[in-house]
């Protein structure tokens, strides 16, 4: 569904009275299959944003190739942009409009009849719970209401394949699982592929089949959820002892365990460490411990997340943000209200 193969895009900066060339995206290898869920994760800055710029047909790569839905993103950007759905984190419904006008003018775009769009519009918003808003203006709908009917706006076509970018940002924790739900309908429903970026390392894991982890315009990793928590090394131990005279003791026995000394950390009363196979090592490593009078507050076996994960691999975190910064750091402008969100603004030439 997506094959893309050393995508690079540059940018050129002035910093005073020199120009400098940033590569934003370089060299990015992407495979996406029909039918994958996958969550595409990286730091602010890493690329994330321009490779999905390029994707979505809303920048022309500087160098290498992307196909998606079977149509190259480069000459043939209005195939592309026919199969694709595009959910931007900024939204496309324009906020005076009534809901069900949005819907429909945005499905006549494609060439659907009215009364085809409407149809599908209206299903769509019983399926994603929004009975009874069709005639609503957006500005009177609730941040949960508004991002759903931005997700009826980007499949009322029909499209094989959906882009959604920060669907769930400043959304609250309700609203937020509830429109999980409706991401994974989009699949089991309706059979599509979804390409999903997100700041939300837990939305990640449970929606995705597949992460893809980009940093300095790379992929650095590319596999399921658990492969990945699976290489980071161990699970975390973390004692707390009673005593804090005995602290060193409780790291000198937990430092035999991992036959590492610089993997153990002693803070504020507790002793913690990476551990392989802990749910294995960890009833002698108690034994021992109360065999030799030490007496500990609380144990806690935690296994590797994907906050884990994340931080071997780029060495910082996934911050939650409203916009993604852009190639020069500034924060990457949002599509313009009214904006159709199944079909892209196309900028620098990319209806060439």
């Amino acid at each position: 569904m997506i094959r893309a193969r050393g995508l690079v895009q540059t940018f050129s900066t002035r910093q005073g009275r020199t120009k400098a060339e940033v590569r934003a995206v370089d060299g990015v290898d992407l495979d996406v299959e029909e039918g994958e869920v996958v969550g595409f994760l990286g730091p602010n800055g890493a690329g994330k944003t321009t490779t999905l710029r390029i994707l979505t047909t809303l920048l022309r790569p500087t160098a290498g190739t992307a196909t998606v839905a079977g149509y190259d993103v480069a000459t043939q950007p209005q195939d592309v942009r026919r199969s694709i759905g595009y959910v931007s984190q900024a939204g496309g419904a324009f906020s005076g409009a009534r809901a069900g006008d949005e819907v429909v003018d945005h499905g006549m775009l494609y060439g659907l009849p009215r009364s085809v769009v409407e149809k599908r519009g209206k299903e769509l918003f019983e399926q994603l719970d929004l009975p009874g808003l069709w005639t609503r203006m957006p500005r009177n709908m609730s941040g949960g209401q508004k991002r759903r009917l931005d997700i009826v706006m980007g499949i009322v076509h029909d499209p094989t394949l959906v882009f959604l970018d920060e669907p769930t940002t400043g959304l609250d924790p309700q609203a937020r699982a509830n429109l999980w739900e409706h991401i994974r309908a989009l699949r089991e429903r309706r059979g599509a592929t979804v390409l999903l970026t997100t700041h939300y390392l837990d939305e990640a894991d449970a929606l995705s089949d597949r992460i893809v982890i980009i940093d300095h315009g790379r992929i650095v990793a590319s596999d399921t959820a658990d492969n990945l928590k699976a290489q980071v090394a161990g699970d975390l131990v973390d004692l707390e002892v009673a005593d804090p005279l005995r602290l060193a003791d409780a790291a000198e026995r937990l430092v035999r365990l991992v036959d590492d000394e610089r993997s153990v950390e002693v803070v504020d009363g507790h002793v913690r460490a990476r551990v392989p196979r802990a749910g294995r090592a960890v009833p002698g490593l108690l034994r021992e411990l109360e065999a030799s009078g030490i007496t500990l507050e609380s144990v806690e076996v935690r296994r590797p997340t994907l906050d884990d994960v994340f931080l071997a691999l780029t060495g910082r975190s996934l911050r939650d943000a409203d916009h993604a910064p852009g190639p020069d750091g500034a924060a990457a402008p949002p599509v313009p209200a009214g904006t159709p969100t199944g079909t892209p603004t196309t900028t620098e030439g990319a209806l060439r």
